[in-house]
């Protein structure tokens, strides 16, 4: 019998976001139209912040964070070494630097500690720190408030990259409602909690954030006639231009489009149903798993977060197994099952391994070379967490 491949993740589409997006497409608006402003809206209200400005991806959202700091070259960003390419890489779209903190290697997520260390660092190396890029990995997060305490003994921003931790919660409130960070960014690319095809969002409590994030994404284009400069050509008899515009500082074209926000709206209805779905799924996993300890274990939870699992994390002990990484990997795909590693710790990529201040990151190199990503999607069917479970088991004891 063929069964179903399973991968580590993957989008959950219904119906009613099908016809959510046929009813953009047989509308006036295909791009920065209604539905943008509704998506932005309802994502506001759903993280408890006065303000939402969608984007291309979650990418987009990184750099767009970055422009609206106003950080360039001079300044530096301390991000987890243990993340995805994009949270380092906003700091070089500036002109920016990267100083590295190393991770707790039970979580993969960075600590108070691990932030005092890499500040200490970067100012034994002169360099100027405006910012941390703090990343909430598998969708948990790391005490929140003492990092923040951090960064304000620190004078630097806080930049929370959610983009897995959408629907998440600290101290019972809203991972997203920026009560201790300067701005949150989200994603909503296909294997993400929610998804409108690609996508991403920046949240603030901040208005001039907020203004300069759409000014941003937009080629720096400025409407308003309270911020034109060049009178003589703006006004008419005292009253604006109408097809008038300006641009002060250059942007870029990272606007989201209607049938994105119409999806991305549509499956946000749903989020409360998607984040139960996938605690459901991972204390299966955690039950199921128990028998496999010490050998595999699963990724360690932090106190006082309720996360939103976008992936499920296992630690396994490849040297007592007597099996590489890759070995386990293609031989679970053989089974039919998916299985990724999120991420190698960025400090080893050539790129960034080239400009470190640092030599080790006993934290993070621990973290990878122990981790793996479990299949995981609310759209998993009864029996498949088994499987997952039995395929690993006879990998592994083979």
């Amino acid at each position: 019998m063929n069964l179903e491949f399973l991968p580590y993740g993957r989008q959950a589409v219904d119906e009613a976001d099908i016809a959510s997006v046929v009813d953009v497409l047989r509308g006036d608006y295909l791009t920065t139209g209604p539905a943008v402003t509704a998506f932005e809206h309802d994502l506001a209200k759903a993280v408890d912040a006065p303000f939402a400005a969608t984007c291309s991806n979650g990418t987009a959202a990184l750099h767009l964070a970055a422009l609206a700091l106003g950080l360039k070259a001079g300044d530096t960003i301390v991000v987890p070494a243990v993340t995805f390419l994009a949270t380092a890489n906003a700091a070089y779209f500036v002109g920016a630097d990267v100083v590295f903190a190393d991770v707790d290697p039970s979580t993969g997520l960075m600590r108070p500690s691990d932030l005092r260390a890499a500040l200490d660092r970067a100012v034994a190396h002169g360099k100027k720190v405006k910012a941390v890029f703090n990343v909430h990995l598998a969708g948990q997060c790391e005490n929140l408030e003492e990092i923040a305490a951090i960064a304000r003994a620190a004078c630097i921003h806080v930049v929370d990259d959610a983009c897995h931790a959408i629907g998440a919660s600290w101290g019972g409130k809203p991972v997203g409602d920026c009560r201790l960070s300067d701005m949150t960014l989200f994603s909503f690319h296909p294997v993400k909690t929610v998804t409108s095809g690609e996508g991403g969002a920046v949240i603030t409590r901040s208005e001039v954030l907020h203004e300069r994030v759409r000014r941003f994404r937009n080629h720096g284009m400025i409407r308003e006639a309270e911020h034109f400069t060049d009178h003589v050509a703006a006004f008419d008899g005292g009253l604006p231009n109408p097809w008038y515009y300006e641009m002060h500082e250059p942007g870029f074209n990272y606007r989201l489009t209607d049938i994105q926000a119409a999806l991305g709206r549509s499956q946000l209805v749903k989020l409360p149903k998607f984040v139960a779905r996938r605690h459901e799924l991972a204390q299966e996993y955690d039950e199921k798993l128990a028998k496999l300890a010490p050998v595999i274990r699963p990724l360690a939870r932090t106190p006082n977060c309720s996360p939103a699992w976008h992936l499920y994390i296992v630690f396994i002990d490849f040297a007592s197994v007597g099996l590489s990484r890759a070995r386990v990997m293609n031989d679970l795909c053989g089974r039919g099952i998916g299985t990724q590693v999120h991420y190698r710790p960025l400090p080893f990529q050539p790129f960034y391994r080239s400009r470190d201040i640092a030599t080790t990151y006993p934290g993070a190199s621990s973290y990878y070379d122990h981790c793996l990503s479990l299949p995981l999607y609310p759209a998993m069917r009864k029996g498949d967490v088994d499987r997952v479970v039995s395929a690993l088991e006879a990998v592994v004891r083979s």
